[in-house]
């Protein structure tokens, strides 16, 4: 079993920075894959930005690449997701998940067997 418990969320203005944190527990966290999501009011939860077992391999959506930064630290079971130049339309509640079947991140959200309870992040312009 994993928990994940996020943190870093708040209110910033647009072109601003913010840092999210996700601290998760159980002893096999390096062998997951792990990944952002968000969920505006309204909208499907999607895809932001996911990550590899060893931090190799990440990915991004269209809409946060070159903005936003995944990374994790498998010692102290930490993934992080540093967002730059923030826009209005980042105004959502975000999610960490792990996906515990791959040790390469997934797109799908289907795909992941735990969830944090998420964490909001309001950008306004």
């Amino acid at each position: 079993q994993v928990q994940l418990v996020e943190s870093g969320g708040g209110l910033v203005q647009a072109g601003g920075s913010l840092r999210l944190s996700c601290a998760a527990s159980g002893r096999t966290f390096s062998n997951y894959a792990m990944a952002w999501f968000r969920q505006a009011p309204g909208k499907e939860r999607e895809f932001v930005a996911g990550i590899g077992w060893s931090g190799a391999n990440t990915g991004y959506a269209d809409s946060v690449k070159g903005r936003f930064t995944i990374s994790r630290d498998n010692a102290q079971k930490m993934v992080y997701l540093q967002m730059n130049n923030l826009e209005p339309e980042d105004t959502a509640v975000y999610y960490c998940a792990a996906d515990r079947h791959s040790t390469f991140y997934s797109r799908t959200r289907g795909n992941y067997d735990y969830w944090g309870q998420g964490t909001q992040v309001t950008v306004s312009s």
